[in-house]
């Protein structure tokens, strides 16, 4: 079976974390395009590790090979990604990450900067967290698994999406997922 999987949430919700947690308990993962992680690793900015991971993508889905992209889903790029997948017969999951608040997600951007890690203007941040819910209304209906994560303290598995509805897991009251829950209910 062909398995594109997406990890999705804002920039310092913890994708790439969640993607190591998954990891540890999936075995339909395939390869993991990380476009942080081919920066590093190669040595090139982010613009340039972006194209790299397209390649890849276009090379997987061309071969019908899994993979797990990390992603804002800002942009149409996800959008094509998953057309493409869904024509060449994949499943497509989603995990999608979530907090509260944006300054919660520039703090968390700041904090890996200080370790080392790549920086995010807080122009970007904002505007992905206040856009965050577009291109995910947009994407749940192709989707064959949903699992919503809240990641204000640790990786709470609070919901899923089925039958385009949203399946409460948890009894934790989180404002995100009422948003995107009223957000789906307009959509519709």
């Amino acid at each position: 079976m062909k398995v594109y999987t997406i990890v999705g949430g804002v920039n310092g919700v913890g994708k790439s974390s969640l993607t190591g947690v998954l990891k540890a308990e999936r075995t339909d993962l395939g390869f993991i395009i990380d476009v942080d992680y081919i920066s590093k690793i190669d040595k090139i900015n982010n613009i340039a590790a972006g194209r790299k991971a397209i390649k890849m993508i276009d090379d997987f889905l061309l071969k019908g090979i899994s993979f797990t992209q990390e992603t804002t889903l800002s942009g149409r790029g996800v959008i094509n990604t998953i057309s493409k997948a869904k024509a060449n017969g994949y499943t497509i999951n989603l995990f999608y990450i979530g907090l509260d608040s944006c300054d919660e997600s520039i703090s968390r951007v700041e904090n890996r900067v200080r370790k080392g890690g790549h920086h995010i203007s807080k122009t970007d941040i904002i505007r992905r967290y206040h856009n965050r819910f577009n291109t995910l209304v947009k994407v749940l209906p192709f989707c064959d698994k949903v699992i919503f994560y809240d990641n204000e303290n640790k990786f709470d598995n609070i919901a899923e999406y089925l039958n385009g509805e949203i399946i409460l897991k948890s009894n934790t009251k989180v404002d995100w997922l009422d948003k995107l829950s009223e957000r789906l209910s307009q959509s519709y």
